[in-house]
């Protein structure tokens, strides 16, 4: 009996029609690329220390006084959380007017009691240097990056099941509406609660488009096209609006305007609705097989095709609504041993891979040098990365260009430590080759996980892998918050866990060139590695004068 993919197989793999939807479901995805980086920019940290009031009188040298010195990464600097207690230093000061004649430092010191001064160098505003986001309020910056990321992963399971039920098209506009209209709202937020919870709802509906996208044109496009528009349309159009992002940034340095200006961009998507169509995969097992037929109609027409008379049997109809109605319990994923390790494995791939992009991501300002700079070249290595993505799934072994991938991009940050001060750009350098190697294996892992299981439970499979990324994702702004401790602990912790789950891939089957299986019992099966002893009795003496019993061990990966 014939699939879907048989029956239309005469509307062509790549005619105008595929090509259009190629261009515009990967445009979709462009906003998507600086939706969830804005915060870069947005909640950067200016330089700062505690504001003094004027009507302390105090002279200018005293008033350079007021602020202690610290040691901090490395270098002495004045404190950004603490001040003398300026008490203390105004009787100091009429009673000293030199203070070189007075040690100022063993006078008691005291919190920001009256706020802080931020530098104006870099930034108008941000929501840092609105809300004074800084010193004991300073986990809330990264707390506002994990709510955005909780709202993905409670955006990914509604939207999810609005488009099984309502259909890919209206999902797919309905997060872009969701993604646009509450990023317009946080310009407007009066402080930072109210900031926090419209960006859980941007972030409900930005990961969202994503996948929605990412499925209605895997339905839509034809078997040949589909790696191609996962690795190149998808991913290198959220490379280019990553990409977007720092150059508006630059001209625009108030974080409200900014939100404002790249809020207007989801406008433009309006249009689309009249162009691109259901689909009808989906609508078939809807029971609208009127709408089905009249869309592939339409669709060879633009082709310059001539669709069959009949375009679905009954047997056909049937059978293809009997595959969509197939469903099982995630419990299924952890039926047998080798089903269970085979989605550990996966789900920690997903993780430590979600982690680590948006770890490495959102470290910019970590950096050294120019910050929209240093954002631009982050997205741009993208680009090249998704096109290794796109050849290691059509040319190369799975496990081996997987874990390669991560290994690259995990042990490179391990050397970032040994780069000398007066060598900063190399410490770039190493970031940048990793986000590389990182995102290679996030531009793989969706289609890795479809070969990994069976029909019968591919999409619980690959749901359950992308919601440990979101968790990975909620966990990434503190690990680069780690650097406030030390400026290198973020890249060692994500070095670690980066390479162990290069090892971990090794034990997944291979998959490449390998038909997709269907039921539980097609699944390849898991490796891992025995050792085996032999032992060899050497029964005659060497010249040495030692009788030798030698023994060997060898490692060899079988399956279990």
């Amino acid at each position: 009996m014939r699939d879907y993919d048989e029956i239309t197989a005469f509307l062509g793999e790549w005619g105008p029609f595929q090509k259009l939807m190629f261009l515009l479901l990967s445009l979709n995805i462009f906003p998507n690329g600086f939706t969830g980086m804005t915060i870069v920019f947005v909640g950067d940290i200016p330089e700062h220390r505690c504001f003094i009031p004027g009507n302390l009188n105090l002279s200018e040298a005293w008033m350079n006084r007021t602020i202690p010195l610290e040691q901090a990464k490395g270098k002495l600097q004045y404190s950004k959380c603490r001040r003398y207690r300026l008490d203390v230093i105004r009787n100091l000061s009429e009673i000293f007017p030199d203070p070189d004649s007075v040690n100022i430092s063993e006078v008691e010191q005291e919190p920001c009691l009256d706020g802080w001064v931020y530098s104006k160098g870099q930034y108008m505003s941000t929501i840092v240097s609105e809300w004074d986001l800084v010193c004991g309020n300073d986990w809330k910056g990264p707390f506002s990056m994990s709510v955005f990321f909780m709202g993905v992963v409670i955006g990914s399971l509604i939207w999810g099941q609005l488009s099984d039920r309502f259909g890919r098209k209206i999902a797919l506009f309905g997060t872009v509406a969701i993604r646009t209209g509450f990023s317009l709202l946080q310009v407007f937020s009066p402080n930072w609660e109210l900031f926090c919870i419209f960006n859980f709802f941007v972030g409900s509906g930005q990961n969202s488009n994503y996948v929605t996208a990412f499925v209605l044109g895997s339905e839509l496009l034809g078997k040949s096209i589909r790696n191609k528009f996962c690795a190149l349309g998808i991913g290198i159009s959220f490379a280019c609006g990553y990409m977007f992002l720092p150059f508006v940034a630059y001209f625009i340095r108030g974080w409200r305007m900014l939100l404002l200006a790249m809020s207007f961009v989801g406008f433009l998507y309006i249009p689309m609705w009249w162009f691109i169509p259901e689909s009808p995969r989906w609508l078939i097992p809807m029971g609208r097989i009127q709408e089905a037929e009249k869309i592939l109609q339409n669709i060879a027409k633009k082709n310059g095709v001539t669709a069959p008379a009949t375009l679905f049997s009954e047997q056909e109809l049937e059978d293809l609504n009997a595959q969509s109605k197939q469903s099982h319990s995630f419990l299924y994923l952890f039926k047998t041993s080798n089903i269970r390790a085979i989605t550990i494995i996966n789900m920690l791939i997903w993780m430590v891979s979600a982690s680590g992009y948006f770890s490495l991501s959102l470290g910019t300002p970590n950096l050294h040098g120019d910050d929209y700079l240093n954002c631009f070249f982050s997205g741009a290595i993208e680009v090249p990365a998704y096109v290794a993505a796109w050849i290691f799934l059509e040319k190369v072994s799975r496990r081996f260009s997987h874990s390669g991938s991560l290994f690259l991009g995990g042990v490179v940050l391990f050397f970032i430590e040994l780069i000398p001060s007066n060598l900063a750009i190399l410490s770039t350098v190493l970031v940048l080759i990793g986000k590389f190697g990182i995102t290679i294996a996030f531009g793989m892992v969706y289609q890795y996980s479809v070969e990994l299981y069976p029909t019968a439970i591919r999409n619980i499979g690959v749901g359950m892998g992308s919601t440990a990324s979101r968790f990975g994702s909620i966990i990434s702004p503190y690990v680069f918050y780690l650097g406030t401790y030390h400026e290198f602990l973020p890249y060692i912790v994500m070095g670690c866990v980066v390479v162990t789950s290069a090892f971990a891939v090794l034990f997944l089957p291979e998959t490449i060139n390998i038909p997709l299986p269907d039921t539980i019992d097609q699944m390849q099966k898991i490796k891992r590695f025995k050792f085996r002893r032999h032992d060899r009795n050497l029964n005659q003496r060497h010249e040495n004068g030692t009788i030798g019993e030698n023994v060997t061990v060898t490692s060899k990966i079988e399956k279990i």
